[in-house]
């Protein structure tokens, strides 16, 4: 990147918070401590009104400034955001509605040029879910659950929830705090924790029929829910290194309640850990298959000795 074109994107990064620190500049942009301190002070030189906090933790604090132009953008950074917006597409997104204005707004932003290049883009590339006949960037024909925007909105205020979930023809209620909010195989799923059942719990939103806040007086702190969930981590016994092949098949089909974290940037190889509660049969056997489902790309850390036991069983079937 040149120094001009970096030192730009350090104006707007700067400009977009109200605090920040040299080694943030460094990681962020990737350069050395006297590169980034060089480029702070010609940022100051420029007029940008930062002031300098003294101590160890010390960074700076940007003041109100109109220093920076109007946002321009790039024809790299149109086609960017342009075809970011066309892969979102049939993804069962939120605010969907608001995509028919945000087309039109960045439309008003760029030249003509940019925008005879947009509706090239958009004859030429099709992403899964488009129909090829009819590849309209502002159709509205993947709406998400009408909960997902409602959850969204809460969640934004206060993450401990009373959550009414259908499950089996039965409307169960979990008082939970809200982990993560994440988008995996086409379906929105809610990780939290379970304040009564001290627990992970995995719920689709698709399943949601209600959500409303946790009363105040039954909440238990941030702190002690981090110190149940170490513990719980404590607890795993189902350990798995994944390969290439087996990452595939987990794509392909995976429990809710199983997770991986990826151990190189190429996403090629993961590492699995799980709590298997080795009582409960039907979750036996579905490990069992599940199991057998991955294939042989998978090397086994740890595994409970009634999940081994289930799989002998099972491939001496196959192989008597």
């Amino acid at each position: 990147m040149k120094k001009v074109e970096r030192i730009n994107i350090i104006m707007r990064y700067i400009n977009n918070r109200a605090h920040f620190t040299i080694s943030e500049i460094m990681q962020e942009f990737n350069i050395s401590r006297s590169t980034a301190i060089r480029d702070i002070r010609e940022i100051e030189s420029m007029g940008m009104p930062l002031v300098a906090e003294v101590g160890r933790d010390g960074g700076y604090v940007v003041m109100n400034n109109s220093v920076l132009p109007n946002v321009r953008f790039t024809d790299n950074e149109v086609k960017a955001l342009f075809i970011a917006f066309m892969a979102t597409r049939n993804k069962q997104l939120p605010y969907l509605k608001s995509r028919q204005s945000l087309a039109e707004k960045l439309l008003g932003l760029i030249s003509e040029n940019q925008q005879e290049d947009l509706v090239l883009l958009n004859q030429i590339l099709l992403f899964e879910g488009t129909n090829p006949n009819n590849p309209d960037l502002l159709e509205l024909s993947d709406l998400p659950h009408p909960m997902l925007e409602k959850l969204i909105q809460m969640i934004l205020l206060d993450r401990y929830l009373l959550i009414s979930v259908q499950e089996k023809e039965i409307n169960n209620s979990y008082s939970i705090y809200l982990l993560h909010l994440y988008h995996e195989k086409g379906l929105w799923l809610i990780e939290g924790f379970d304040l009564k059942e001290e627990m992970r719990r995995i719920f689709p939103v698709d399943n949601l029929t209600n959500v409303k806040s946790y009363p105040t007086k039954k909440r238990i702190s941030m702190k002690q829910i981090l110190e149940k969930l170490r513990i719980a981590d404590e607890s795993i016994n189902f350990v798995l290194e994944l390969g290439p092949e087996a990452i595939a098949q987990y794509k392909k089909y995976h429990p809710l309640k199983i997770s991986i974290s990826y151990t190189n940037p190429f996403q090629t190889t993961a590492i699995l850990k799980a709590f298997i509660n080795v009582k409960n049969s039907e979750e036996l056997t579905e490990i069992t298959n599940w199991l057998l489902f991955l294939g042989r790309d998978v090397l086994v850390k740890e595994m409970p000795k009634e999940v081994l036991e289930g799989l002998e069983k099972r491939l001496n079937l196959y192989c008597p």
